[in-house]
C-alpha cells in the first residue's frame, strides 16, 4: 500500500476515534485508534520500500 492510502486510513481512524469519544462509544474509539496505527504502519512500510528502491536493493 502506498503512503497516501496509509495517510487516508490514519485520517479515517482519527475521525472514528473522535466520533466514538463524542458519542461515549469506547468500542468505536478503540477501533479508530487501531485504524490509525494500521495506517501509520502502511505509510512507514511504503516509505521504507521507496528507500530500498532508491538505494538499488
Amino acid at each position: 500500500m502506498g503512503k497516501a492510502k496509509g495517510k487516508a486510513k490514519q485520517m479515517k481512524g482519527k475521525m472514528k476515534e473522535t466520533t466514538g469519544r463524542a458519542m461515549d462509544d469506547t468500542s468505536m474509539e478503540a477501533e479508530g485508534r487501531g485504524e490509525q496505527m494500521t495506517g501509520k504502519a502502511q505509510e512507514l512500510s511504503a516509505k521504507a520500500a521507496e528507500r530500498m528502491k532508491k538505494s538499488g536493493r
